[in-house]
């Protein structure tokens, strides 16, 4: 049975587990001190200077669009030549055995998730048998850190029913699969891990969920219709990059941070590049509590309400984005502030640099980035510009990939 099926069937098998991967019901001594681990993770990961993380970031997007515009009769599809358009796809996808070195897809990330391993060093395990009735000793391990999905070379799709939940996780990468339907679902007593079980309280509904988590790199995934958010990020997660996906028809897309009160998460750091935001989408591209958002590159097309918005005085960078708005005259602004008084969000720091606008849409930037944080404008490279936005995220989402040639 080749690689790419024994994916297929190892990603079913967690239809059956996610169920149960929900909210901790009780919290017993092994959670409480996963909880602590996962918070001494999060200052171990934050960095102190965010903007050279999104200069890199651009740079490479740079590099790669003037070796493109060298090569432009070259990178043709139709031409049986690789079209890789952004840099984190340019690391992987013109290699003819990507299906044979499957773990080298954790060198590719760019962003605050850049130092996802997942499953690099591990083995591929091969499963057989996709049955799983006894949820207190699986067929399958439940995800836990240092793992990698991979749904490249199969048409995996994770839906009607409970989604993914990360917890209390490290160095998890997950990529190339659809996600879509998710709904709430019950828990109960789980094995997590080799050595325990635990009573497992009901999921959100959300189609990724990442608590406590970090070093998370979500990559190309089609994500639609689920009860709560398409993802979330909370309780202190950082280090994540949100890349090459497309989100369509969902009221609340990408969440970074749940609580007011939750002042750790000041430390969340998250980069968002390459993504296409497509009709249907009503919110939260992201919406983000305390932290910092990188917002580079991605593809907005006719928001319902807002594009990206915020709470709790977070940072926003904004770069080169394409921001498409509806014809809705009430939903033509970009941004939202929330919970806070005009002078306050005034001074909170979103910052616009090379995106374009639309079909009446804008930008409502604030704050004095000079001033209020401990870096010069001049310190970060400039993104590709939001003219360009339709060519690097044109494949985001799921790709057809067949091993033995380029994807």
């Amino acid at each position: 049975m080749e690689l790419a099926r024994l994916k297929l069937i190892f990603l079913f098998s967690f239809i059956i587990l996610i169920p149960c991967l929900s909210a901790i019901a009780e919290a017993d001594e092994v959670w409480r001190r996963r909880a602590e681990e996962a918070m001494q993770t999060t200052e171990q990961y934050y960095d102190p200077d965010p903007v050279a993380v999104a200069s890199n970031l651009n740079m490479k997007v740079l590099d790669l669009s003037k070796q493109t515009a060298a090569r432009r009769g070259l990178l043709n599809a139709e031409s049986g030549q690789c079209e890789a358009t952004n840099p984190i796809d340019k690391c992987w996808r013109c290699k003819e055995n990507w299906a044979e070195d499957r773990q080298a897809l954790a060198g590719c990330a760019l962003g605050f998730g850049s130092k996802a391993t997942g499953g690099k060093s591990g083995k591929i395990y091969e499963v057989t048998d996709s049955s799983d009735n006894n949820m207190e000793n699986p067929k399958e391990l439940v995800v836990q850190g240092n793992k990698t999905i991979d749904g490249r070379g199969a048409n995996v799709h994770i839906a009607n029913g409970a989604g993914i939940r990360l917890q209390f996780v490290q160095n998890v990468i997950i990529h190339g699969i659809h996600i879509h339907n998710i709904s709430p679902a019950s828990g109960g007593m789980i094995r997590d891990s080799v050595d325990h079980v635990g009573n497992r309280g009901p999921s959100d509904g959300d189609a990724v969920s990442v608590f406590g988590s970090s070093n998370i790199w979500l990559d190309h995934l089609t994500l639609s219709e689920a009860q709560d958010g398409l993802i979330d990020a909370i309780q202190g997660s950082t280090a994540i990059t949100i890349s090459n996906c497309h989100l369509s028809n969902h009221d609340k897309a990408i969440l970074l941070g749940a609580s007011d009160t939750f002042t750790e998460d000041k430390k969340m750091q998250v980069t968002v590049a390459f993504n296409r935001f497509d009709k249907g989408l009503v919110q939260r591209m992201p919406c983000i509590r305390f932290g910092f958002a990188h917002v580079v590159n991605n593809d907005y097309n006719q928001w319902e309400m807002y594009a990206i918005g915020g709470l709790k005085g977070p940072t926003i960078l904004s770069q080169g984005n394409r921001f498409f708005a509806s014809d809705n005259k009430n939903a033509k602004e970009v941004t939202k502030r929330m919970d806070c008084s005009p002078e306050e969000g005034n001074n909170w720091i979103w910052r616009s640099e090379g995106d374009v606008f639309l079909n009446g849409a804008y930008f409502n930037a604030s704050g004095d980035l000079k001033k209020q944080i401990k870096y010069e404008l001049n310190d970060v490279i400039k993104p590709a510009p939001g003219t360009e936005v339709e060519r690097i995220t044109k494949f985001a989402g799921a790709l057809v990939c067949k091993p033995g040639q380029q994807c």
